[in-house]
């Protein structure tokens, strides 16, 4: 259960970051064409960002302390969904599962650790 975790944190916080970029990308488009120059989705999309690395954080840390991986993934996709909705909609339920798996895993017979 610890390298399934691990593949999905990986793979959840890539993909939060592809949502992220996104989301900067029509941020910075919504702040070209609009009158104020400003958008609120810019800075949305750099909270996305460090919800992402915290996912991946998580990923890399499931085979040393799972239980803080677990807990490092849930955070990253609860707060991943809420920073930019649907941007986020492939990275969450990736992120959800890693830190579910992360946090019920055992210790394999044959793992080292």
């Amino acid at each position: 259960m610890r390298i399934v975790s691990l593949i999905l944190g990986i793979v959840g916080g890539i993909a939060g970051m592809c949502g992220a970029a996104f989301a900067l990308f029509v941020g910075g488009v919504d702040a070209a064409f609009s009158a104020s120059g400003t958008s609120s989705v810019v800075s949305l999309g750099v909270i996305a960002i460090f919800f992402s690395l915290l996912g991946l954080i998580g990923g890399g840390l499931a085979l040393s302390k799972p239980k803080v991986a677990g807990v490092m993934m849930l955070i990253s996709a609860i707060g991943g969904v809420i920073s930019i909705s649907w941007g986020y909609a492939v990275a969450l339920p990736i992120l959800l599962a890693g830190g579910i798996f992360a946090l019920i895993g055992k210790k394999e017979k044959g793992e080292a650790i």
